[in-house]
């Protein structure tokens, strides 16, 4: 299962793999900031609370976008964290910049 919390709602979903945290969290109307969807605005930047490892690796937008650091205390771009492994129980929390 794929906890996915944003501002006010948080949804539980069935994992998909190959699909994205995000559009997980909107197909579910979790509220979760985004606006382009490609990783270039880092709106939709997310906590990794649990289940990283269900999670294909970070992507040339995310290092684009993002510091080193980040990743090590387990951010990602919801848009790019693409589901990879379903018997991963996974837990993300929307945490944009602004």
């Amino acid at each position: 299962m794929i906890e996915l919390k944003g501002r006010t709602k948080t949804a539980i979903v069935e994992p998909e793999v190959g699909e994205s945290l995000l559009r997980l969290a909107l197909k579910a109307k979790v509220d979760w900031s985004s606006n382009c969807t490609r990783g270039t605005c880092a709106r939709c930047r997310c906590f990794i609370e649990e289940g990283a490892a269900g999670l294909a690796g970070i992507t040339d937008a995310e290092w684009d976008r993002m510091e080193p650091e980040e990743f090590q205390e387990g951010y990602r771009l919801a848009c790019q964290a693409i589901v990879n492994n379903k018997e991963i129980p996974i837990k993300a929390i929307n945490k944009p910049y602004f």
